[in-house]
């Protein structure tokens, strides 16, 4: 069987759906997206707390909100100097596309969503694809830290691999969001208990894929 499909059975019978992303709308997975930048997942849903409560959590009305007032509700998210700034402007540009509707803005060939999504200030691939399979529900897989950690050690990339190089590995999968969605959930449930920083590989649902590859456990 293909690694990349033996990974997400393994995966899947050890944990079950994951029901992702945590959000009660497309406009505030793309919120929770912006926010989650070098922070916490708890940090982020304090922020979009704060800006539901002072009623923000709204494309017209953090377009219109100053900065400054922004700033007071996400700085617990962290980087507050810059994702104000960038929350507003991208709400502006939600705004300029399609009159601040989703399904008019994702109503278009993936390719040129995501092409304007990567010329807004701040947002970079792995922001741009968890907005496009979260938030618009596209066939896009996101590649994130956990992601692309797991690969490395299970030595199906490099380490180093261009970000391209490693959504490219799961091209030959069909096509399906709800299926991208679960895989990757599953990577980072699976990275956050089992494969951190300093890996616990001895009850890994995956270990015994790099035993069968004669792959060492990582330090070991």
């Amino acid at each position: 069987m293909d690694r990349t499909r033996e990974t997400y059975r393994r995966l899947h019978d050890r944990y079950g759906p994951q029901g992702w992303w945590p959000a009660e709308s497309p406009f505030e997975v793309i919120v929770g997206a912006l926010l989650m930048q070098q922070t916490t997942w708890a940090r982020v849903e304090e922020a979009i707390r704060r800006l539901r409560e002072a009623g923000l959590l709204d494309v017209r009305a953090l377009a219109a909100a100053p900065v400054g007032t922004i700033r007071s509700h996400v700085r617990v998210a962290g980087l507050h100097r810059t994702k104000p700034a960038r929350l507003k402007a991208f709400c502006r540009h939600l705004l300029e596309a399609a009159d601040g509707d989703l399904a008019t803005y994702f109503d278009r060939p993936t390719a040129e969503v995501r092409a304007g999504l990567l010329a807004q200030d701040g947002v970079g691939p792995e922001t741009a694809d968890s907005i496009l399979l979260y938030a618009g529900r596209m066939p896009v897989f996101v590649v994130d830290a956990y992601t692309r950690r797991i690969l490395s050690r299970h030595r199906l990339i490099a380490p180093d691999a261009p970000y391209d190089e490693v959504q490219a590995l799961f091209t030959h999968l069909p096509p399906d969001a709800p299926l991208y969605n679960e895989y990757h959930a599953l990577l980072v449930a699976v990275g956050k208990k089992y494969c951190r920083t300093t890996p616990r590989c001895e009850d890994c649902p995956l270990r015994r894929d790099l035993e069968r590859h004669g792959i060492p456990l990582p330090g070991w």
